[in-house]
C-alpha cells in the first residue's frame, strides 16, 4: 500500500462504523499515525484491526484480543507481517497460524492439527472418561491454576474486580504463573493503583526477566510511582531486549524530550516513526 488510509476508508474496508475504528484505536490494538487531530493507518494497522474485527464477531473478549494481538506482534521477527499468517478463533481463545503448526499467542501452548483432534476424538469414544465427581477438587494445582486463569481472562471485560479475584486465586495455586501477575498488574494499574501494579511487575520480573512486555509495562507503572527516571531504565530495557518494541520507543521518547535530553529524544521518535511508517 503507497499510501495511509483514513478513518473513513478503514472504516469502509472493515464495513464497521468509524466510531468502532477509533474505539479499537483507544483500545491499544495499533498506533497510527496522525496527520492534525487525525488518524493515518498504514497498511500493518488494517491488518490488526481487521483481525481484531473478525475475533471480536466471533464472541472472543476484547481484552483476549488486544492481548493476543499485541503479544503476536511483539514477538514477529523483523520483515514478518501478521498478514502472512492466518488468525482466528478457537472457541473462547485466539489461535495463530503459519501454514506449518498452529498455537496460542497469549500461552505459546501448541495446538494439535486437525487430523490429531480427530484421532483423539476417536480414541475418547473407544475410551469414555470414567467420570469423577471431585475431579476439579482433585486436579493437580498447576491445572486448577491455569482454570483459574482462563476464567479470569473471560471476565476481564465483564468485571475486572472478579478476573483480578480468579488471578489471585490462580497464584495461590501456582506462584510461578508469571502471565497473571502480568494481568493482575494491569488491572490494578488501570484501577488507580500503581503502586500495587508496580509490586506485581516486579514479581513477574524476578521469574523473567528477559521479557520486554513486563519491562514496558513496570515503565508505565514506575511513572506514577518513581518517576522518569526509574520508567526510562526499564523502557531502555525493553527496547533492548525487543529493538522494534515502537511503544516503547514512543514513550521513553517522551520521558527524555521531558527531561531536557532532545537528542535521545529525537533518536527515539525517529525509530518509533521508521517502525510505524509503511
Amino acid at each position: 500500500m503507497s499510501r495511509n488510509l483514513s478513518t473513513a476508508e478503514v472504516a469502509r474496508i472493515l464495513r464497521v462504523k468509524e466510531t468502532r475504528v477509533r474505539e479499537m484505536v483507544r483500545g491499544g490494538l495499533c498506533r497510527p499515525t496522525r496527520r492534525g487531530h487525525r488518524y493515518a493507518f498504514a497498511f500493518r494497522d488494517l491488518v490488526v484491526l481487521r483481525a481484531a474485527q473478525q475475533l471480536s464477531t466471533r464472541g472472543i473478549p476484547a481484552a483476549r484480543v488486544r492481548r493476543a494481538l499485541a503479544r503476536l506482534v511483539s514477538e514477529l521477527p523483523p520483515g514478518r507481517s501478521l498478514s502472512t499468517l492466518r488468525v482466528y478463533a478457537d472457541g473462547r481463545d485466539v489461535a495463530v497460524c503459519d501454514g506449518s503448526s498452529s498455537w496460542l499467542p497469549e500461552t505459546g501452548q501448541t495446538l494439535l492439527h486437525f487430523e490429531e483432534e480427530e484421532l483423539a476424538r476417536l480414541v475418547a469414544e473407544v475410551r469414555p472418561a470414567e467420570p469423577d465427581p471431585g475431579a476439579e477438587r482433585c486436579a493437580p494445582p498447576g491445572r486448577r491454576a491455569r482454570r483459574e486463569f482462563e476464567r479470569a481472562l473471560d471476565l476481564e471485560d465483564e468485571d475486572p474486580k472478579a478476573a483480578a479475584n480468579a488471578y489471585e486465586r490462580a497464584l495461590a495455586l501456582d506462584p510461578g504463573l508469571v502471565d497473571a501477575y502480568v494481568n493482575l498488574g494491569r488491572i490494578a494499574h488501570e484501577a488507580g493503583e500503581a503502586s500495587r501494579a508496580e509490586r506485581l511487575y516486579q514479581a513477574a520480573l524476578a521469574q523473567s526477566p528477559d521479557d520486554p512486555i513486563i519491562h514496558f509495562n513496570l515503565g508505565l507503572a514506575l511513572e506514577d510511582t518513581r518517576g522518569p527516571a526509574a520508567a526510562i531504565s526499564h523502557y531502555e530495557r525493553a527496547l533492548a531486549l525487543a529493538p522494534d518494541f515502537a511503544d516503547a520507543h514512543y514513550n521513553v521518547a517522551g520521558l527524555y524530550e521531558q527531561a531536557g535530553r532532545q537528542m535521545d529524544a529525537l533518536r527515539h521518535y525517529r525509530a518509533y516513526q521508521k517502525l510505524t511508517r509503511d
